[in-house]
């Protein structure tokens, strides 16, 4: 059974990269939550904005204490909701190498991705295929660093499943639809698998599968995650 954490509510969407990173920390550590779905635009929620005026999601709130920043969230459930599993090490230099793939993840990996994402949703007067161009030299970088250092490791840091890989997931998820490593990353191909396999994980995709044929590239899906994203929910 869950630990039940009355009070504890994320606001998410179920297909946001950055929102899963969260749902699989939720879901590894076994802690109950709340989640209130963000449907538009976050910045046109006034009950949002009101908690977070940057309107970025997810959010976490916990009684009075709104915290915002996927990493801080994981953090924070750490501290203050220490599940089965440790996600962020005792041992401060093991911690410390947590945190850097944590941040590598987000900054090299998750930004691109999400600027070719940005990108395709603009009128086309407005977008910007220099902007691309160089996220796309990032994620090819960054897909190189992550194979040679995954040719001999299970996990990303440390020898146990960690933030590093609650951070992995969601980029390399969609990132292989938009600039494809599958075919020649096969450590790192190898690695997206493994993560596959987390219950955590399973359960994130699956929860994302109405929703999938709203992402824009969603075509570069593998087909064995397509078939769930032919029937999008109503809006209405």
């Amino acid at each position: 059974m869950p630990h039940d954490h009355a009070g504890l509510t994320l606001h998410m969407h179920p297909l946001a990269s950055y929102c899963w990173k969260v749902l699989i920390a939720l879901y590894d550590a076994d802690i109950a939550f709340e989640a209130v779905q963000l449907d538009g635009l976050p910045k046109n929620d006034s009950a949002f904005t009101d908690l977070w005026p940057l309107a970025k999601m997810p959010l976490l709130q916990h009684g009075a204490n709104v915290v915002p920043e996927t990493s801080i969230i994981i953090e924070y459930l750490q501290l203050h909701f220490p599940g089965k599993l440790r996600l962020i090490p005792k041992n401060p230099d093991q911690a410390l190498e947590v945190r850097l793939w944590d941040r590598f993840f987000d900054l090299y990996v998750h930004t691109p991705m999400q600027k070719f994402v940005s990108d395709v949703l603009h009128p086309e007067q407005s977008r910007d295929p220099a902007g691309v161009s160089e996220a796309g030299e990032t994620l090819e970088t960054a897909y190189a660093m992550l194979e040679k250092r995954m040719e001999t490791r299970r996990w990303m840091a440390g020898d146990v499943f960690s933030m590093a890989d609650c951070a992995a997931f969601p980029p390399l998820f969609y990132a292989d639809a938009i600039k494809s490593y599958r075919a020649t990353h096969p450590a790192l191909a190898a690695y997206f698998e493994r993560l596959l396999q987390r219950p955590a994980i399973a359960r994130v995709i699956d929860e994302a599968r109405p929703w999938m044929a709203y992402f824009p590239f969603v075509d570069g899906l593998e087909p064995r995650f397509r078939p769930f994203a032919d029937v999008p929910p109503n809006k209405e």
